[in-house]
């Protein structure tokens, strides 16, 4: 069934779209905003959705025993096998559809979602591997930026200079010196695979490309930054400003990338420094006392700017071409 606005307002009508009502997640979280916006756009589309997750802050406050916010099939996994999980699953619902144990004509929407922790670092190898393989599922990362579960360590999501208890902002280090990982490329880079990078703030942007990676015929990968209001130090109700923020100062760019075919699917018409994105957040008050603080922020705007800018090269290299 295709994604129409009718089917999903008939769909978002309803306060239940799998994942329900009192589940433990700070207000203002984008975790669960990501996953009920797949989920929606799941059922809107005619499929059943089945969920893996990965350890990590949606998993253990949408689970605390004997209670769970899930109302639709959904397995807890270790911190670094959800790929292999819904691997699976994915595989055991092929052998019995084949075998005539389940009918053909119900669809089946295969999720696996992971935090940074459980995507960028711990969990990479397993979707590395479950993504090569050609599984049919839809990956989903709730990119936080830092090990919050846990009480915010670094991760390869962090941001340099952002405050975290394993690399602390101090008179020795400013804080984490490395660049953020680009997860987006290195799944790209799986060339059979649909990778995208969305935000909260922009959600037809984002429930286009949900319905794109359940009709791939293959893995998809779908980025989605979801600011942490506990440790990015940010009011409850920013979180979706400050995605948006993300993309406005080019440090969050939504684009597609379809079996190499790249494609920018936002463009705004006048970019905003990157320090305003750094400014809002008070994860970054400490590098800004420092005296290298503008070193530092130039280093991220030069990345930033660097990668829009291969960006726009390579869209504009397979502009044309289509999709192999």
């Amino acid at each position: 069934m295709p994604l129409t606005m009718k089917k999903l307002a008939e769909v978002f009508s309803h306060k239940d779209v799998g994942l329900t009502q009192g589940h433990r997640m700070c207000p203002g979280c984008g975790a669960p905003i990501t996953v009920k916006l797949a989920l929606m756009t799941a059922k809107a589309m005619g499929y059943e959705p089945i969920v893996a997750f990965a350890t990590g802050c949606m998993e253990v406050s949408s689970t605390i025993y004997p209670y769970s916010a899930w109302s639709v099939p959904y397995i807890h996994n270790a911190f670094e096998n959800v790929s292999a999980t819904i691997s699976g699953v994915e595989t055991a619902y092929r052998a019995l559809k084949k075998r005539g144990k389940i009918s053909p004509d119900k669809k089946y929407a295969f999720f696996a979602f992971g935090g940074d922790g459980g995507t960028y670092d711990i969990g990479l190898q397993s979707l590395s591997g479950a993504i090569e393989r050609g599984h049919k599922f839809v990956y989903i990362l709730y990119d936080n930026e830092g090990y919050m579960n846990t009480g915010n360590q670094r991760s390869g999501s962090t941001p340099p200079g952002a405050e975290t208890t394993t690399a602390p902002v101090g008179k020795e280090i400013p804080g984490k010196v490395q660049l953020k990982k680009n997860i987006v490329e290195i799944i790209a880079a799986h060339e059979d695979v649909y990778a995208a990078a969305v935000i909260i703030g922009d959600p037809m942007d984002f429930m286009s490309k949900i319905e794109k990676a359940l009709q791939f015929d293959g893995p998809s990968f779908i980025a989605s930054l979801s600011p942490c209001v506990r440790f990015w130090r940010i009011p409850e109700n920013k979180t979706v400003e400050m995605t948006k923020l993300a993309v406005q100062t080019k440090y969050w760019p939504l684009y597609e990338v379809e079996r190499g075919v790249y494609r920018i699917t936002r463009k705004p018409s006048k970019f905003r420094p990157v320090i305003d994105f750094v400014k809002a957040q008070q994860r970054f008050r400490l590098l800004l006392k420092r005296p290298d603080a503008d070193a530092i922020v130039q280093r991220i705007q030069d990345y930033v700017d660097k990668r829009w800018e291969r960006l726009l090269a390579l869209e504009q290299a397979t502009k044309d071409k289509p999709s192999r």
